[in-house]
């Protein structure tokens, strides 16, 4: 599925919710819900092909697999947490998509620390010890 299928679906969508929301709220919401899975099912074959890319490069730059694997991880919760908020704040559950952000956030945190432990060791052995 290229872009213009997935604005297409997306537009024809939001048309149905347009319409549907008053007489049916609760089926103009599934609607929404089938067009965010439909699309994130049509991208995932593209995330895949990018992880692909990602980790070929990090093998020519000889990057530690755990350090590349991490930043994966991080990339996916990122997009996970955010598809996750849009659609509670689409169904009008703002603080429940900031409490979704706020743990992606947390949980990218914690999967950082690795990496921010190994660059603050990588800088502080090119500082001459006294």
């Amino acid at each position: 599925m290229d872009i213009v299928q997935i604005v297409i679906l997306g537009l024809v969508a939001s048309i149905l919710y347009i319409v549907l929301k008053d007489a049916n709220s609760s089926f103009a919401f599934f609607v929404l819900i089938i067009t965010g899975v439909f699309i994130f099912l049509a991208v995932i074959q593209q995330i895949g092909t990018i992880f692909q890319m990602i980790e070929s490069l990090g093998e020519k730059a000889n990057i530690d697999g755990m350090y590349m694997e991490t930043i994966l991880k991080i990339i996916g919760i990122a997009y996970i947490a955010e598809l996750g908020a849009n659609l509670t704040k689409d169904a009008g559950l703002s603080s429940v998509a900031d409490k979704i952000e706020l743990a992606g956030k947390i949980f990218i945190l914690l999967l950082a620390i690795p990496i921010i432990t190994a660059v603050i060791e990588a800088i502080f052995s090119f500082i001459p010890s006294a």
